[in-house]
């Protein structure tokens, strides 16, 4: 014997279904949305200011310079000499240590280099380099191929980066710093690195430098006029002179 169902109650019961998916659709839409709104109002992970997000900081690098000694010349030419001078020179300013000279051993000019290296320290000497700051050192070469003479220091140098790092997408996502407009985690990196490769004094970026003594000839100059009674301005009426061209006349 079969149960039939009358038509209003098999639409009840379909009716009663669908409203019950629906209510479980309209739950399962409330928590997407308050997930989504916890993600969109919590605090960032990074600093929004890009000076902090891509901070300058202060480290101890070396700076080196390359000596390429020909395996027939043994002494360096014009250049290298005047390379070497305004590298000594630099070591007097920016310097946190003494200078390294290394020379190669077991290549093709070893014998070039190692005849150099009177030269070069001279050199050194007479850039203002007292003889315990200067440490003559060796290194093998990679095969007998050609090899340079190092020259370096360490120094204080500037760094900011890397640059180029993109961990979040900048398109639209449900992160949070989409959603608040947030910058994106490369913005103001370059300026910050070009900054710190620019900077001619690292310790600029953390304190100023003293004051250094007045000009005492223009001084003099001023103070002069300022004692006569004449005007002390610079002059500039001469500036104009042959400011018409007289090609053609």
């Amino acid at each position: 014997m079969h149960t039939v169902l009358a038509l209003p109650a098999v639409r009840g019961f379909v009716a009663g279904i669908a409203l019950r998916a629906a209510a479980v659709a309209a739950c399962a839409l409330l928590a997407c949305a308050c997930n989504t709104d916890q993600q969109a109002t919590g605090a960032p992970d990074v600093p929004t200011d890009y000076r902090l997000r891509h901070p300058i900081t202060l480290q101890e690098s070396r700076r080196s310079l390359e000596v390429f000694i020909g395996s027939n010349r043994g002494e360096l030419n014009p250049t290298q000499r005047a390379q070497v001078l305004s590298f000594g020179l630099g070591w007097k300013r920016y310097a946190t240590g003494g200078i390294v000279v290394d020379r190669p051993i077991g290549a093709s000019n070893e014998q070039a280099a190692a005849d150099a290296m009177h030269e070069i320290l001279s050199i050194l000497a007479a850039a203002g380099l007292p003889p315990q700051s200067v440490a003559v050192q060796t290194y093998e070469a990679t095969g007998p191929s050609f090899a340079p003479v190092r020259i370096s220091y360490p120094k204080i140098v500037a760094q900011a980066g890397p640059c180029g790092l993109w961990p979040q997408d900048v398109g639209p996502t449900f992160n949070r710093d989409y959603v608040n407009n947030q910058p994106p985690w490369n913005f103001g990196c370059a300026a910050q690195r070009n900054l710190a490769a620019m900077v001619a004094n690292p310790s600029d970026l953390v304190q100023p430098r003293a004051e250094t003594p007045a000009y005492t000839m223009r001084r003099t100059t001023v103070m002069g006029k300022y004692v006569q009674g004449t005007a002390s301005n610079t002059d500039f009426s001469g500036t104009n002179t042959g400011k018409i061209s007289n090609v053609g006349q």
